[in-house]
């Protein structure tokens, strides 16, 4: 479905100047672009530029908002309601970094431990209220800690990604990656109840999951990259959005893969008011 009103817009050429983001090709070894972003309730974009080892925060009108310093070798980025901010390095730091509202450090979460034997199987992060998730293979997440910084002592497990609209989560997986069929489980959150599985089936061999969020309405967007023909080079995203209650498929759209050599770990973040926004 058509957003209910227009989503953010970020234009940036590459370079290192504050309103640039980072590019890195080097002549051995793998390209390496802005890595993630995602977008707040108010509409506002934030952007992971780990070449310039930086967080770029864009208001919704696209203007220039702050730099954010960070370091590591940081991969994806969550953004609470409240404005605080949660970045994942899965490999170098193996932690979560913590900002507060105006980009001030406020510590870091460990993220190897019980639930997290290895780190390279994080998928993303998500904050729920004032608990920081790290989501393990496209399901089940993680609590290493709190947004104040302070890490968990029992690290405990919720069954998917938290609904934008407070009442379940998420998770999803691959059935048979050469027949495209995949699929959607909801949880309510209370009490800790099986709502739906829904099996996708996306027509194209599925290559990867790109996207399972929901806006504030509680619609569910799921996106996979597939491979419509004989040619590995050419994939396309499949996007499907779902109702809440039952996962009856609402809408679909097909969109084209980013074909830019550049490593990313995210392309596509769902709008808190509906729609998906693509890193073309």
């Amino acid at each position: 479905p058509a957003p209910a009103k227009p989503g953010p817009v970020f234009a940036a050429g590459w370079g290192g100047g504050p309103d640039q983001l980072g590019r890195d090709r080097p002549p051995e070894g793998s390209p390496v672009g802005p890595m993630s972003f995602a977008v707040d309730p108010k509409g506002g974009l934030l952007v992971l530029d780990n070449v310039n080892d930086r967080l770029v925060r864009r208001n919704a009108d696209g203007s220039a908002n702050t730099l954010i310093p960070v370091g590591g070798y940081p991969e994806d980025v969550a953004w609470a309601d409240d404005g605080s901010m949660a970045v994942l390095d899965r490999f170098r730091d193996r932690s979560v970094s913590l900002f507060d509202a105006s980009g001030r450090p406020l510590g870091k979460l460990p993220l190897e431990g019980p639930g997290v034997p290895d780190t390279g199987s994080i998928t993303s992060i998500a904050v729920d209220g004032n608990d920081v998730y790290a989501e393990r293979a496209h399901g089940p997440m993680v609590k290493p800690g709190s947004l104040s910084g302070v890490p968990a002592a029992d690290r405990s497990e919720i069954p998917g990604r938290p609904s934008r609209d407070g009442t379940a989560f998420l998770a999803s997986g691959i059935i048979e990656a050469a027949s495209g069929r995949a699929y959607v489980t909801v949880t309510d959150r209370a009490p800790l109840q099986h709502r739906f599985t829904r099996e996708l089936r996306l027509e194209a061999p599925v290559r990867q999951i790109l996207l399972l969020d929901s806006d504030r309405a509680g619609t569910i967007y799921f996106a996979a990259e597939v491979q419509p023909g004989q040619s590995e080079t050419q994939t396309e995203i499949k996007i499907v959005c779902l109702e809440p209650l039952g996962g009856a498929p609402t809408g679909t759209a097909s969109v084209a893969a980013n074909s830019l050599p550049e490593e990313s770990f995210r392309d596509l973040a769902a709008l808190p008011d509906g729609g998906v926004l693509v890193a073309p």
